[in-house]
């Protein structure tokens, strides 16, 4: 991994820039400008950076989760485009130490400040979609999208795998079984496979950037193909 800050954050981002320019735009605080007698800064591209991750975490749900209804759908989303997340996600890949920041905003902590950081994200994204295009903003973002909800499932929010346990042992079933059926992509990008089997049955196959993750998923799945059934075993 290189030495520059700006290179160190491409690589953790997932993303080179073609043009500098636009990277630097995105980097600028209104602060920065300012002081500086700058005409641009990160405030145009971050409107439309939050709409570019709106529409790749809405693309990204609707193609992952097909047993989910649109008010599941709804939930999820905002819970991945909110302040929290996005800003955890600007301070992993070391936004904040790039960041092009006034004298004043500097010395208040701004490098740490969950909006700005925020901000700056969907600034950063507006960008790419500008120099790379969509599919570079899905390439640098879903992985971090996976990692969120895994993280979340991992604190007991909406923990399917639970459910369904729950669910099987309330309906005198065997304890659901998840079987690791493939995995493809280079060491730093793998994608996992799993099947949810219940009493000799698959209910549910997905996919994941973790086997934890894609398991979750699998149990989510099955969860909306069995949760409702009135029959006391699956059909």
């Amino acid at each position: 991994m290189g030495n520059n800050p700006s290179q160190r954050f491409e690589e953790l981002l997932g993303s080179k820039f073609r043009r500098r320019a636009l990277l630097g735009s995105a980097l600028t605080h209104r602060s920065f400008a300012n002081e500086n007698g700058l005409e641009t800064d990160y405030e145009r591209l971050e409107f439309l950076g939050d709409a570019v991750v709106g529409l790749v975490v809405s693309e990204w749900l609707f193609r992952s989760h097909p047993e989910l209804p649109e008010g599941g759908l709804s939930e999820i989303k905002a819970y991945l485009v909110s302040r929290q997340v996005l800003a955890r996600h600007a301070a992993e890949i070391g936004l904040g130490h790039v960041l092009r920041l006034g004298v004043g905003e500097e010395r208040s902590g701004g490098r740490t400040k969950p909006s700005l950081l925020a901000d700056a994200l969907e600034s950063v994204t507006g960008a790419m979609f500008l120099d790379r295009g969509l599919g570079a903003c899905r390439d640098a973002l879903v992985p971090l999208f996976e990692e969120a909800l895994a993280r979340r499932a991992e604190l007991g929010v909406a923990d399917t795998k639970t459910r369904l346990q729950e669910l099987a042992q309330a309906r005198g079933w065997q304890l659901p079984e998840y079987r690791h059926v493939g995995q493809q992509g280079p060491d730093h990008r793998k994608r996992f496979t799993v099947e949810c089997w219940i009493e000799g049955r698959c209910r549910a196959s997905a996919e994941g950037s973790s086997k934890k993750l894609a398991e979750q998923r699998a149990a989510t799945g099955a969860l909306a193909a069995v949760e409702g059934a009135a029959d006391s075993a699956p059909d």
